[in-house]
């Protein structure tokens, strides 16, 4: 497949503007040949008229006929074969295994989405049935079923160039909803965007869906984000990335004539609490698998775990973690940029009062790093457990159990939080699975947080800062509902049974 650096909107490439931007290999610095442009707003109006246009067809489509658009998607990404994962390679420096691995995640996710659709039970609808007999009044007839909202725009993560990208959860679920798609490209890495949207294209014109259903703009200005959100035909929102980017497009959101459902992952430290007993008994095998937790993809998982928390005198094993950190290489990291938050985000933590560096990486290159402070002090200036996004971790200590659960008491929101225990630890830290579930939206028992499962009961999503909307998730089936809402049909008449709304 041919690389191009224009707007794909709808079935037709446009190229209205003059600005350009190339991408770079991270791991040499050396620009990629590819001229990408920028969209423009009357392309970005263009795109999102025709997704409106396409919704009113699409809507329609049997959950059949989507299911084997998806099923479309997953073959023709498949079939870019080694095009597809070069290019990730290139402008990600992520190793081709890890890449591979991305792209089988990616092609799960769409048919386990198409499964979801040909099983028929997802918009199984409520039905209230009819009283006409009832004093003093009589009871309609009710039935609630799920309809799709319209036309979303999604937000491409950088951290993840194929699963919460072009074809990740947030579009698959958005398709599968009957939501035409209105793509904003990463500009880490436009190349792999451009191959995987003319593969969805390629799936949409050999299912017979209308032009439309799914477009990809280019773009590295916050103009062109800010323009789809406030456009009042965008009916919601996907997106993954930082805290300051998702509630910038939040609060866009809410302050529209007509607001609409954001739906941001926005970051996370993913707490890790090891008990006093589990670490008397495997502190050596838990402080190595911790240290590959925190170095897993070079810390730029958003489940990688950036806090963990022991009892004071359980310093031999914070010890242990720094040791196995210093002796994990790691790669180059996704782009300059976030790099330099990451060197920036780790030296302004070691020159605060309170904090000790325990490993010996330098400030000016990126090297796994552990850092401690008390339980009090983190209580008394909650911003030295803000994410550092990379490879890098805060230890917590405490004095005792009162300071573990004040500590957690704490905590914002969060993606995960992880408890390592035997059961006699649970059982006296039982008080710190209460507090934690109000803290997080996947609770992690004896195991580490990095590692998304894709099923129907996952929830990747959290409490804010975490997300802005803790009810739902971005990974799993019930990721549907985001771009659904009820409606009631009361007395409808029986010829309407099977009509698709």
């Amino acid at each position: 497949m041919q690389l191009t650096g224009k707007q794909l909107i709808g079935s037709t490439l446009s190229q209205l503007g003059n600005s350009t931007f190339t991408t770079f290999n991270p791991a040499t610095s050396e620009p990629l040949p590819t001229l990408f442009y920028e969209a423009t707003a009357a392309e970005i109006d263009q795109a999102v008229e025709l997704a409106n246009a396409a919704f009113k067809v699409y809507r329609k489509k049997s959950d059949l006929e989507r299911a084997l658009f998806l099923e479309n998607i997953a073959a023709e990404i498949l079939a870019l074969d080694s095009q597809l994962i070069e290019m990730a390679c290139l402008e990600t420096a992520l190793p081709e295994a890890r890449i591979t691995g991305e792209r089988g995640r990616t092609i799960g996710q769409l048919r386990l989405f198409a499964n979801l659709l040909r099983e028929g039970k997802w918009n199984e609808p409520i039905l209230d049935p009819a009283q006409p007999d009832r004093q003093p009044l009589p009871k309609p007839a009710l039935k609630q079923i799920q309809i799709p909202l319209g036309p979303v725009v999604v937000f491409g993560a950088s951290n993840f160039p194929l699963a919460f990208s072009v074809a990740g959860g947030d579009t698959v679920s958005a398709l599968a909803a009957g939501c035409p798609v209105v793509f904003k490209a990463h500009p880490a890495h436009p190349g792999t965007c451009a191959l995987a949207g003319r593969a969805i294209l390629q799936a949409a014109a050999k299912t017979e869906m209308p032009d439309g259903v799914f477009s990809m703009l280019h773009g590295v200005s916050h103009e062109v984000g800010s323009r789809l959100v406030q456009h009042s035909l965008i009916k919601a929102v996907g997106f993954t990335g930082s805290y300051r980017g998702g509630k910038a497009l939040y609060d866009l959101a809410v302050r529209r004539p007509e607001p609409i459902p954001v739906y941001a992952e926005m970051g996370s430290t993913n707490p890790v609490f090891f008990l006093p007993r589990v670490l008397q008994k495997n502190a050596a095998a838990l402080a190595q698998a911790f240290a590959n937790s925190v170095t897993l993809g070079v810390g730029q998982f958003c489940t990688n775990p950036g806090l963990f928390v022991t009892l004071q005198s359980d310093e031999s094993f914070v010890n242990q973690v720094a040791k196995n950190l210093e002796k994990i290489p790691v790669g180059a990291m996704l782009t300059a940029g976030i790099q330099q938050a990451f060197l920036n985000g780790i030296a302004h933590l070691k020159n605060k009062i309170g904090i000790k560096n325990v490993t010996n990486g330098q400030t000016e290159t990126v090297a796994p790093t552990l850092l401690i402070t008390t339980a009090a002090h983190a209580i008394a200036d909650p911003t030295v457990t803000e994410e550092v996004f990379g490879p890098s971790t805060l230890g917590i200590a405490a004095s005792n159990k009162a300071e573990v659960l004040a500590f957690a008491e704490s905590l914002q929101g969060h993606l995960t939080a992880t408890i390592h225990g035997t059961d006699e630890d649970l059982e006296e830290y039982r008080d710190l699975i209460d507090i934690l579930t109000l803290k997080v939206g996947r609770l992690v028992f004896n195991g580490f947080p990095t590692g998304v499962e894709v099923s129907p009961a996952m929830v990747h999503g959290g409490p804010f800062p975490a997300t802005t909307d803790a009810r739902s998730t971005s990974v799993g089936t019930t990721a549907i509902y985001r771009f659904t809402r009820p409606i009631c049909l009361q007395d409808a008449p029986v010829s309407l049974e099977n009509k698709k709304w």
